[in-house]
């Protein structure tokens, strides 16, 4: 770097002091970050990422400690400042977005006042020029209606608006550095392309260097300028973004590409990095990857590996430039998907589901929330059907209503043949083992109380499953064999266990009374890249060993593209394209499915389509565009888009919802692109 950078960091070290013990979190980090540059913090959970951070801002937790080493903004050493001073440099020359906003906004303050405090706690602004301040704020971050946005709540706000609320409060006192801590996390792609778009924009606006700390290695392609890659609270490798991802040296940086299944592809098993992040009480001998690592050698478990290189583009590994390739074990192909077709599983014809609106003293309805309105789908036995769209297109309201936690408004579930939707009592208690649902967020979804075994025996238990205590005990072992857990993980408690072993216990609990379906509602949202393909691999496995069919609900259409035979992309309750995953995710035709696809950030940047922004966001399903839902945001909209919602045409593996879809030669093409504001014809 030719001038001197904006932060510096020497040998970091932060212990947290738990039960007596003091655990190094991070140890000897350093990192340069230049002005106007975007540094990424790459790495799994428990890797060290956000305690760095925290340390920089002088945040740690009360049982969080700075061990050692030197931290510069500016040439200033800010770990010397006395805690009266950091205050005022925290918000004004360097502010944080932490990583769940709805957790760092408080509830009971409205938007307006929390970035008013900012205003007036560090610029000092007046309360009328700080109200000004934050309208100009808001839009700023792309919040329309930014006057009725400042008194409403949290609540009241999409995920997206709140993360970018979070920026508004964290850019208010124009910062110098910004770190972002997992700013796009469980977004939706489009969403996830909005804020990263706002990001870079203010960034080029203001000169501005920014932290980003991730574990999407698509979000790093597309914003960083320089990677360093931790590992168990240490830097591994460091060096430009095009260095590290497309020509990584690091043992784990290169398994962790290898698990991506953009970079693996959808007939390949994902390369996995068995075990987990060692602790870090002091007693790991050698190289702290060396448990996990596919190349490791003799040496490497009692000679902790040193340094080599600037602080900037560096690694710590001694045999990272002599490595083979990866060991083809990790790379067999899956066994391929018969392709015999077979009559449905499950259908659903014309689903409708509706939550009423009311109001008034007497709580009359006045209106209704269609979340799911008029949706077709069917599923063959041992087959993969994903649903894709933006948070509230109704795609859990779909997968609630198929195991029978929604009532239908309108139309028919059929399962095997046989009515689904309207059994009730002994009939439907006779059949639900049949499908089976893995929630989003395991951690809520499993009972805290019950140790991992009652949890997997009390569905069994409920249903008949298993012919005695100690034969549904037996099974359990078996559950937890399959997932890939230890049978002694059985006497645990959820709270035990890392992210993605949380979601095996989720799927063994839905496996435990041997469904035919299972519903999985983001089942790797969140997760980490090497925790995710670990989960992946499991799907495909149990698939092919059980015959289990899977509707996958996901927004990532990475997960989708590497499960899915098919896909259905879902806008505002409605079905806008439906066909064989590799038609609809390689030849998209509806504007909408165009849009979602080319919000994918990839790791192969040159892969990357040209993006397709939608104007403003979602419409209410309360009360939704006349016409084409997808009207008000789509460039091809005309009179007709306005009036009419298009039917669907069927042809070349798919069907499409759109009024500019015609069919010429066996394949669609779309109308003429037309301005988004042109005159009626």
């Amino acid at each position: 770097m030719s001038q001197q950078p904006l932060l510096s960091v020497r040998d970091l070290a932060v212990d947290l002091h738990l039960a007596g013990r003091a655990l190094r979190v991070v140890s000897g980090i350093d990192l340069d970050i230049g002005r106007g540059e975007t540094f990424a913090l790459l790495g799994e959970s428990g890797c060290g990422k956000s305690m760095t951070a925290l340390a920089l801002m002088r945040l740690l937790p009360d049982v969080g400690a700075i061990a050692g080493g030197h931290v510069r903004l500016d040439g200033e050493d800010i770990l010397a400042r006395p805690e009266a001073l950091m205050r005022e440099l925290r918000g004004q020359r360097m502010a944080m977005i932490f990583q769940e906003p709805m957790l760092s906004l408080n509830p009971v303050m409205t938007i307006g006042s929390q970035i008013g405090e900012v205003l007036t706690e560090h610029l000092g602004l007046s309360e009328g020029a700080a109200a000004v301040r934050t309208i100009e704020l808001l839009q700023s971050v792309g919040i329309a209606d930014p006057v009725r946005r400042i008194n409403e709540y949290p609540f009241q706000l999409s995920g997206g608006m709140k993360q970018r609320v979070m920026i508004a409060m964290a850019l208010a006192g124009e910062p110098e550095l910004l770190i972002a801590d997992e700013p796009t996390t469980a977004l939706d792609v489009t969403i996830q392309a909005q804020v990263l778009d706002l990001l870079k924009r203010l960034q080029a606006e203001r000169g501005m260097s920014l932290l980003l700390i991730t574990h999407d290695l698509g979000v790093v392609a597309n914003m960083a300028h320089h990677v360093a890659v931790m590992y168990a609270g240490q830097v591994v490798e460091s060096g430009t973004s095009a260095q590290v991802l497309h020509h990584p040296r690091h043992p784990y940086t290169r398994l962790l590409l290898n698990a991506l299944p953009e970079v693996t592809g959808p007939n390949q098993r994902l390369a996995t990095i068995p075990g987990q992040v060692p602790p870090l009480d002091g007693g790991i001998a050698g190289c702290r990857f060396a448990p996990r690592c596919s190349w490791v050698q003799d040496a490497c478990h009692s000679q902790a590996p040193e340094w080599s290189g600037a602080s900037r583009d560096g690694i710590r590994c001694p045999h990272a430039d002599t490595l083979p390739p990866l060991p083809e074990a990790l790379r067999s192909m899956n066994p391929a998907a018969s392709g015999t077709p077979q009559p449905p599983l499950l259908q659903l014809q014309d689903v409708r589901v509706h939550f009423p609106i009311r109001a008034g003293l007497l709580r009359r309805q006045v209106g209704a929330v269609k979340a799911v309105d008029g949706v077709s789908l069917s599923i063959p036995p041992g087959r993969t059907l994903a649903l894709v769209g933006e948070s509230g297109c109704g795609k859990t309201t779909v997968g609630k209503a198929i195991v029978r936690l929604n009532t239908l408004t309108g139309g028919d579930i059929s399962f095997q043949g046989r009515d689904w939707s309207g059994l009730q009592g002994e009939a439907l208690r006779a059949r639900r083992n049949q499908v089976q649902i893995v929630f989003q967020d395991p951690y809520a979804s499993l009972d805290p109380r019950m140790r991992v075994a009652d949890i997997l025996m009390e569905g069994m238990t409920a249903l008949g499953v298993g012919n005695s205590p100690a034969d549904r005990l037996k099974r359990v072992d078996r559950l937890l064999d399959q997932v890939g857990l230890p049978s002694a993980a059985r006497w645990r408690f959820p709270h035990e266990f890392s992210g993605g072993q949380r979601q095996r216990i989720a799927i063994a609990r839905a496996l435990a009374v041997e469904p035919r379906l299972i519903v999985c509602d983001e089942p790797t949202s969140a997760l980490d890249v090497s925790v995710q393909a670990q989960i992946l691999n499991l799907l495909k496995d149990l698939q092919d060993e059980l015959g289990v069919a899977y509707l996958l609900i996901s927004h990532n259409l990475s997960v989708v593209e590497y499960l899915a035979h098919e896909v259905a992309v879902m806008y505002l309750g409605r079905i806008v394209e439906q066909g064989e995953a590799k038609l609809v995710l390689k030849r998209p035709q509806h504007p909408y499915t165009q849009a979602l696809l080319s919000a994918i950030p990839r790791v192969d940047i040159a892969r990357q389509p040209q993006r397709i922004v939608l104007a403003g966001e979602l419409p209410s399903p309360a009360d939704p565009p006349e016409g084409c839902h997808f009207n008000p945001r789509c460039s091809y909209a005309d009179r007709t888009c306005r009036q009419a919602y298009p039917g669907s045409v069927i042809a070349d593996g798919r069907a499409v919802s759109c009024h500019h879809m015609v069919l010429t030669g066996g394949a669609y093409v779309a109308a003429p692109v037309k301005p988004a504001l042109a005159p009626d014809n």
